[in-house]
């Protein structure tokens, strides 16, 4: 049937037959963002024609990337619209892009269909046999590779669409593995509600890991969260987080997990933290079982990711034992405290997706769980959501980490447009200080290098961390050759 989609204040409806979604040609504009490439491939994956451009290659950045999409098959173009030529593809671009973007412009004169990412990932979605949907504000990508690994190791060959690059999936070949396309019946996805398209899944099993203040209200969260579970046959759910325990009662079919509540279908006790791994005895008190679990991943957060997975897979049909034996070959995602290296004299740097409070406060967490110095950079994702949640995160940050660590701050990353840069990462830098904590902010990322590979000390953590900016693995690295 003909389904509507597409709406901009200036971009008419358009129409499109979702029989098939391989039967005509796309264009992404953006094709290199997190959210985009994973949808490109999937889509490629089932032998769509899938052309694209991007910003950020325009630029030079990531170079890489989009010479490995074009040894795939990609048509790649400049963002100048001249990738846009006939009426019958598809355009698929975020719903933030600007109506005054090249191919937006060239789309809407073509007549042609427009659709969001959301609503891309959603048709996809609902469309399969399986759909397990991971939501929450933090740890949606780790829970999200976490259960695609369960599932391919359990034999269930699943599609799995992610926003970072999935390590057990990532080889010489597939460099930026953040989907992975199978012939089974599962798809395991991430689902955002940052924008509210949370409310087009229709999932089998929903995931609910935490709810915290960050894109919308809570009101408008509560309400979001709750109707993504009513929409699902089962649920895993996390009794440990107070919003996500009181939504509990929305989901008819239930597993939960928790480590403090005495209430969880799935716990942990006996739980050892080590610098780069954690060890744990998860319990399934439905049936009495212990099963031993060891992560190579750190940080008490991402037991709670675990915990998640296993729930998920549980209620999906997999054995509690197989979930956790799965995991303990789990090689987690690129830029999720990634262990860039070790410099000579022992200082160790981390490549880290936080950027928002709740991320950076579980990331420091984990360095602060053990001894040595921390030095934190950080690289505001946007100038717009250092408005918005700029405050908090300056006391997460001078909260969290001693007064002998130190935050690095450089102005926010920009790649062009019309948003207000009147207040940037200096007011957040006072904020720090104001707060009791250590703060430099140093406008230009380049000359933090210097600044961080002179100020660094024997066996300190550095840590990187920052969004939507794929060239901050690069800055990592340079700040570990710069270090003595």
């Amino acid at each position: 049937m003909p389904v509507e989609f597409g709406r901009s204040s200036e971009y008419p409806f358009a129409m499109i037959d979702d029989t098939d979604l391989t039967a005509h040609p796309w264009f992404f504009c953006g094709i290199g963002g997190s959210g985009m490439l994973p949808l490109a491939l999937i889509l490629k994956g089932h032998g769509a024609r899938v052309a694209g451009s991007d910003r950020s290659r325009d630029q030079g950045r990531t170079p890489e990337k989009f010479a490995w999409l074009e040894q795939l098959g990609f048509d790649l173009h400049p963002q100048d619209g001249s990738g846009v030529t006939s009426p019958d593809q598809t355009l698929v671009a975020s719903a933030a892009v600007e109506d005054t973007v090249p191919e937006v412009v060239r789309a809407r004169e073509l007549g042609c269909p427009r659709m969001s990412r959301a609503q891309l990932l959603a048709r996809l979605f609902n469309a399969a046999p399986f759909g397990i949907a991971v939501g929450g504000t933090s740890g949606k990508s780790t829970v999200t590779g976490m259960i695609g690994w369960i599932m391919t190791e359990a034999g269930r060959d699943p599609t799995i669409m992610n926003g970072a690059v999935m390590k057990n999936f990532a080889t010489a070949d597939a460099p930026f593995a953040s989907a992975r396309v199978g012939q089974g019946a599962v798809f395991v996805s991430e689902v955002d509600e940052s924008d509210g398209s949370i409310a087009l899944y229709r999932p089998k099993v929903a995931v609910l890991g935490n709810v915290s203040l960050d894109h919308k209200s809570l009101e408008e969260l509560r309400e979001l969260f709750g109707d993504f579970l009513n929409q699902a046959e089962a649920c895993a759910i996390n009794l440990d987080d107070v919003e996500t325990r009181a939504l509990a009662g929305s989901a008819a079919q239930r597993v939960t997990f928790g480590i403090t509540s005495q209430d969880a279908h799935i716990h942990a006790r006996d739980v050892q933290e080590g610098p780069t791994t954690l060890t744990a005895t998860v319990v399934d008190r439905r049936e009495g079982s212990a099963h031993p679990l060891t992560l190579r991943v750190p940080g008490r957060h991402n037991l709670y990711n675990a915990l998640a997975a296993i729930a998920a897979a549980s209620a999906a049909g997999v054995p509690v034992s197989q979930a956790v034996a799965a995991l303990g070959s789990f090689a987690g995602l690129a830029r999720r405290f990634d262990v860039v290296g070790t410099s000579p004299s022992g200082i160790t740097v981390i490549d880290d997706f936080g950027h928002n409070p709740d991320k950076v406060s579980a990331t420091l967490a984990t360095l602060k769980a053990h001894p040595g110095r921390v030095i934190a950079f950080f690289q505001p994702h946007g100038y717009g959501p250092l408005r918005q949640i700029g405050a908090q995160l300056a006391e997460v940050l001078a909260t969290r980490l001693g007064p002998d660590d130190v935050t690095v701050l450089c102005d926010p990353v920009y790649f062009g447009g019309t948003v207000d840069r009147s207040q940037g990462s200096e007011r957040i830098a006072g904020l720090i200080r104001e707060h009791g904590g250590n703060a430099q902010y140093i406008a230009a990322r380049a000359e933090c290098v210097a600044w961080i590979a002179a100020n660094a000390r024997p066996d300190d953590r550095i840590v990187v961390m920052g969004a939507r900016d794929d060239t901050l693995t690069a800055f990592a690295k340079d700040i570990l050759a710069a270090l003595p």
